[in-house]
């Protein structure tokens, strides 16, 4: 992690979540080494009004939410300030172009963690940013763009 405070962040959600009842599967705690080291973590069956479905964490913390419908996952998902990126994995392409298109983030994997690259538009909606940074978008934050109409 960057600092203690980002540490303590980590820690305090994984302790929010399994006081709510969510369960440990792996990791869930601070590494016992110098330096700022939360060991990977998964957690299960983390509720709803869980403070990690709330903040974003910024550290080695994976939660698993139980839901029923594609509408109550996409309104949980979508029930945030911030809007960075979502990831999901369907076999069903129709629901994939579905779910990635009602996401309210500014990038989305969808059978792939692996969206980012100097080639590819990188940014956020909501509290998450403005505008993108690399690929040929990064660059339109540089430009102002002219319309010049005059008839003959």
């Amino acid at each position: 992690m960057i600092h203690e405070r980002a540490l303590q962040k980590v820690d305090n959600h994984v302790k929010d979540a399994v006081n709510r009842g969510a369960q440990v599967l792996v990791g869930g705690s601070r590494m016992d080494r110098p330096g700022f080291f939360f060991a990977p973590t998964v957690l299960s069956d983390v509720p709803k009004d869980a403070l990690l479905s709330k903040e974003e964490t910024f550290g080695p913390l994976a939660a698993l939410t139980k839901f029923s419908t594609e509408e109550e996952v996409l309104q949980l998902a979508n029930n945030s300030d911030v809007g960075l990126a979502g990831y999901f994995f369907s076999r069903d392409i129709k629901r994939v172009w579905r779910v990635a298109e009602a996401l309210e983030v500014g990038m989305v994997g969808a059978n792939t963690n692996a969206i980012s690259s100097a080639y590819t538009p990188f940014g956020g909606v909501k509290e998450s940013g403005l505008g993108r940074e690399g690929s040929h978008f990064g660059i339109d934050e540089y430009h102002n763009i002219k319309l010049i109409a005059f008839g003959l």
